[in-house]
């Protein structure tokens, strides 16, 4: 389907690639327009050097480029201290975004997550896709290193994505943020990446696959 509109709420740099990367890319492939809103700057919590943020987006725009996004757009909240940040600049910033380009597709973080900032990015999103944003569905993906780690209550996807055809350049984005790559088994290893979208693959039928939980969706026709 052409003429859609697609955004991809990230609270940090990276989670976009790994959480929907397989997806953007298919969808871009399908002649979408497809947008990236990253919430934080994502160094300050990590590292000392504010030089780092300015190699923070260059990485985001060069994993921006290989997934085929059209525009990246950087909210430049504190990283991670969106659990201490009012709620109503959250809401803001993701809402700015939402009223520019007027998605038809909003992915975002899943709640079921430890890290706060990805709590809190997915609840913000909720209430700028509220009714009346024009938005038609909303779906969560999970976040490795993040979403497997909580406790209590579990992601459970109910929407996968084959990204067979698409994997390789996902793998090849996430590529860009060489500081975030870590060896295996860590979940951020090029190898556990792609294993997960084969394990996800097996759970639908396909050779990989990205899974995501609808949160909502809103149709005028059935």
């Amino acid at each position: 389907m052409t003429g859609r509109t697609v955004l991809c709420v990230a609270a940090h740099p990276d989670d976009e690639v790994l959480g929907a990367g397989g997806t953007l890319a298919k969808h871009a492939a399908a002649g979408h327009e497809v947008h990236v809103l990253i919430v934080t700057e994502g160094v300050t919590a990590q590292y000392d050097d504010l030089e780092l943020v300015e190699e923070k987006v260059d990485a985001a725009e060069e994993c921006g480029e290989r997934l085929g996004v059209e525009t990246l757009h950087f909210g430049e909240l504190p990283d991670m201290r969106l659990d201490s940040t009012p709620h109503v600049e959250v809401n803001a910033v993701i809402e700015d975004c939402v009223e520019s380009i007027g998605p038809d597709v909003v992915y975002t973080h899943t709640q079921d997550d430890v890290n706060q900032d990805h709590v809190a990015v997915a609840e913000s999103t909720m209430v700028a896709v509220r009714p009346g944003a024009g938005v038609e569905r909303i779906l969560a993906y999970e976040t490795p290193s993040g979403t497997e780690w909580a406790a209590g209550d579990r992601f459970a996807p109910t929407v996968y994505v084959d990204v067979t055809d698409h994997l390789d350049t996902k793998v090849g984005a996430f590529d860009a943020y060489d500081m975030e790559r870590r060896p295996y088994p860590h979940p951020r290893s090029e190898r556990a990446v792609r294993a997960r979208a084969r394990t996800r693959g097996t759970e639908a039928g396909f050779e990989a696959a990205e899974a995501f939980a609808l949160l909502r969706e809103y149709a005028s026709e059935v």
